[in-house]
């Protein structure tokens, strides 16, 4: 089902982009856009953020449910030079996820719903190509500080009390394509991107033999955020 959910965004953003560069009319709109020295923007977009797992148990699974969240924020861009941008792009994300933790038996105590909302600051590089007309492709890499609200990492109940946790700051790389699209009024940027841990998330039970934490021995963010920007 997921894979089925980013592949239609995917196809739709193929579509949009597609359909607009066939089409674009030979007036540029917004022809000194690109030269401002900073600009400001919003986005608005969907996730669907999972966790890479590794163990330290042989024969461990964990089997993992994610739900399409969303996105929401803020653009800020300074122009570096034509073909480069930086840009910090501070908002909100928020998703649930259900662990099913396949080595235990009974059904209250296998299954771990995530609720989990974040502040996320992305400080990224922009790569554009050469404007044609009222079209422009890029390329976007860098690098996003997580500040996990829903961590439960200062609680002192841990999942023997059912309460999963997980840490509240993390770090993330990622990495994405996207087209600028040029309107009389606006710029419209439609974009895909991965985004990775670089940080184990996992805060461990305290009991060292703990049913739920001891076979894991990393777990970090993995997810595709479908970014839809206005600036």
């Amino acid at each position: 089902m997921k894979k089925s959910i980013v592949l239609v965004f995917v196809g739709l953003f193929l579509v949009i982009t597609s359909g607009f560069a066939q089409k674009i009319d030979k007036l540029k709109y917004l022809p000194t856009f690109d030269k401002r020295p900073l600009h400001w923007g919003f986005y608005l977009g969907l996730n669907q953020k999972s966790f890479k797992l590794d163990y330290k148990i042989p024969n461990t699974l964990i089997n993992i449910k994610d739900e399409t969240g969303f996105n929401v924020g803020l653009i800020g861009d300074m122009r570096i030079f034509d073909n480069l941008n930086v840009r910090l792009e501070p908002g909100l994300s928020h998703n649930v996820k259900t662990l099913y933790f396949t080595n235990i038996a009974t059904a209250r105590d296998s299954t771990r719903a995530l609720s989990n909302t974040y502040l996320h600051v992305p400080l990224l590089l922009k790569f554009s190509a050469n404007r044609i007309d009222n079209f422009r492709p890029y390329l976007i890499a860098g690098v996003s500080y997580d500040f996990n609200f829903s961590s439960n990492q200062n609680s002192t109940e841990d999942n023997a009390q059912r309460i999963f946790r997980m840490k509240k700051n993390n770090f993330m790389y990622e990495v994405g394509f996207g087209v600028d699209l040029y309107f009389f009024f606006f710029k419209f940027s439609p974009s895909v991107r991965g985004i990775f841990a670089m940080n184990n998330e996992l805060v461990r039970d305290a009991d060292p033999n703990s049913q739920w934490t001891a076979p894991i021995n990393y777990l970090g963010t993995r997810g595709i955020f479908i970014n839809l920007a206005f600036e």
